[in-house]
């Protein structure tokens, strides 16, 4: 699907402005999805996705292909979304995290793999929802576009490190939160199993 982004990318920049509808049709879901998590707020969210599509109509012509085009837009989500929660100054609650380990966030994925993928996906999303618009994001592009670590830090314009600790982070917050909610369920889910 994403082969032929250059086509539509070419054919924009020498004056088809209908092939930029391509675009924004492929890739506008997500890219309100992202903004969603960022801002936690609808109205806003649209507003900062139309934002990212119209920088990402002005400046295609400096798009190099040398990451996804993907990769590109949503660092532009990311950042436009970024702008505007500094221009409202909103600060968002950050989760009280209990002192995760890697084995307990590991035995948290083990049980989302138990659960049915529809159920699994739910209760993530219900969680993510929960995080700060930061982890929801970097969240979202990790579950639900399985995108690698390291395109995740060009996303967010940052060192790979960085981002493994960013995510990490974000990942114990999500777990601080599944715990609590799945545990219930997931002892149902066995009980079940069981009988």
């Amino acid at each position: 699907m994403t082969t032929n982004d250059q086509h539509y990318i070419d054919l924009i920049i020498d004056g088809d402005t209908n092939a930029f509808a391509v675009l924004v049709e492929r890739y506008k879901d997500l890219v309100f999805t992202l903004t969603l998590r960022m801002l936690k707020n609808r109205e806003e969210a649209e507003e900062v996705a139309q934002d990212t599509f119209i920088k990402v109509y002005k400046s295609l012509n400096r798009f190099k292909g040398d990451s996804k085009f993907s990769t590109w837009i949503y660092k532009i989500a990311y950042n436009t979304s970024l702008d505007r929660l500094k221009k409202n100054k909103k600060h968002f609650n950050d989760v009280a995290i209990d002192e995760f380990t890697e084995h307990q966030i590991k035995t948290i994925d083990n049980a989302l793999d138990n659960l049915e993928n529809k159920e699994r996906e739910q209760a993530i999303q219900n969680c993510i929802a929960l995080l700060p618009g930061d982890d929801s994001f970097l969240l979202t592009l990790y579950y639900f576009e399985e995108r690698p670590l390291e395109e995740i830090s060009k996303i967010i314009g940052s060192t790979l490190n960085n981002a493994k600790v960013k995510l990490f982070r974000s990942r114990k917050k999500l777990a601080t939160i599944l715990k609590a909610r799945l545990e219930p369920e997931i002892i149902e889910h066995y009980e079940r199993e069981r009988r």
